[in-house]
C-alpha cells in the first residue's frame, strides 16, 4: 500500500528532536529472481527504439532489479564520481525548503532523495517500482527520520491531488513507458507554487565531445559495467540507446510545458552529459 506524506507539524516535530541523521549503510544485496529470466534487451531489441517496446515496464523492471547489488558501484565507477555532483546541482536548482513535502520518483537506491533530505525538506518520499532497489535504499538511509521508501509507479502515483511541494526524478523519466503520463502524474500531485525538476542524460553539443560520449557509452561502459554488474539483462547496452533515442533538453522542455508547467531553467553538466530542468507548476493549469 502506498502512504501520502506525513503531516507539516509532525515531521518537523521529529526533525526537530532526532535532527537528520542521514549515515550511509550499505549492505550487498543477493542475486534476485529476476536475474534468472533471461535477457531484458537483445541486441536486436536494441537495434530499434527501446522505447516503443509494448513490454518496457517489465523489462526495465528485470533490469534494474538484475543489477541492483553493483548499481551504485558501477554509479561511482563510470561517472568518475560526478553523478553525486550532479545530483548536489539538481538539489541546488530545486530550492529545497524546510516546508517542503518531496517525492522523488524513481529514486533507484536513493543517493538523491537522501540530498533532499539533508537539504531540510520536511518529508522526502523515495519511490521506485523495483523492489531490489528500493531494499538497498532502505537499508542506506535507515537513520534519516524524514525520509522514507516505498512502491510506486509514475504513471500511476498513489498519493493525493496537490499533496507535495517538490517532485524530483533523476535518471528515470526515459525509463518510464510512457513519459507524459509520467509528467501528467507530476502535475497532479504537486501544489500551487510546486516546483519540478528532471535530472537526465543528454549528449555534449561539442561534436568532439559527442564522439568521445558515444564511445565512451556504447563501447567502453557496456563491457565493464557489465562484468562488474554481472550483467545478463541487457542493462548497460540499453543505457546508451535509450539516451540515444529520448529527447534532448529542448524536445523534454516543450513536453514539461505541455503536461502544465512553466520550464525556468535547464542547466548543463560537465559539457551536457546530462542535463538539469526545473520547472514550476503553471497557476492556469491543472490544481494550482
Amino acid at each position: 500500500m502506498f502512504s501520502s506524506p506525513p503531516g507539516r507539524g509532525e515531521m518537523s516535530a521529529q526533525r526537530a528532536e532526532r535532527g537528520c541523521r542521514c549515515a550511509v549503510r550499505y549492505h550487498p544485496t543477493s542475486m534476485t529472481e529476476q536475474e534468472h529470466r533471461g535477457a531484458a534487451w537483445s541486441t536486436g531489441d536494441l537495434a530499434g527504439n527501446p522505447h516503443e517496446v509494448a513490454d518496457k515496464a517489465d523489462r526495465v523492471e528485470r533490469m534494474f532489479a538484475s543489477i541492483a547489488h553493483r548499481y551504485d558501484l558501477n554509479n561511482r565507477l563510470h561517472s568518475l564520481w560526478r553523478d553525486q555532483a550532479w545530483r548536489r546541482a539538481a538539489v541546488a536548482l530545486a530550492d529545497v525548503r524546510t516546508e517542503d513535502d518531496v517525492l522523488d520518483m524513481a529514486c533507484g537506491t536513493g543517493d538523491l532523495a537522501v540530498k533532499l533530505a539533508e537539504a531540510g525538506a520536511q518529508t522526502v518520499v523515495g519511490m521506485d517500482f523495483t523492489e531490489a532497489m528500493l531494499g538497498i535504499a532502505r537499508r542506506k538511509h535507515a537513520g534519516c527520520p524524514n525520509l522514507s521508501y516505498q512502491w510506486g509507479d509514475a504513471m500511476s502515483i498513489d498519493l493525493p491531488d496537490g499533496s507535495v511541494d517538490l517532485v524530483t526524478i533523476a535518471f528515470g523519466l526515459r525509463n518510464v513507458a510512457q513519459p507524459s503520463r509520467a509528467l501528467a502524474e507530476f502535475r497532479r500531485v504537486l501544489r500551487a507554487g510546486g516546483r519540478l525538476i528532471v535530472l537526465e542524460f543528454s549528449e555534449p553539443s561539442n561534436p568532439i565531445l559527442r564522439v568521445c560520449n558515444a564511445w565512451y557509452t556504447r563501447h567502453f561502459m557496456p563491457l565493464t559495467a557489465g562484468l562488474i554488474a554481472g550483467d545478463r539483462a541487457g542493462a548497460y547496452r540499453y543505457l546508451p540507446r535509450s539516451v540515444q533515442t529520448f529527447a534532448g533538453p529542448e524536445d523534454l522542455a516543450q513536453q514539461v510545458e505541455e503536461a502544465g508547467f512553466t520550464v525556468t531553467a535547464q542547466r548543463p553538466q560537465t559539457f551536457g552529459i546530462c542535463t538539469i530542468t526545473r520547472a514550476d507548476v503553471n497557476p492556469q493549469s491543472g490544481n494550482a
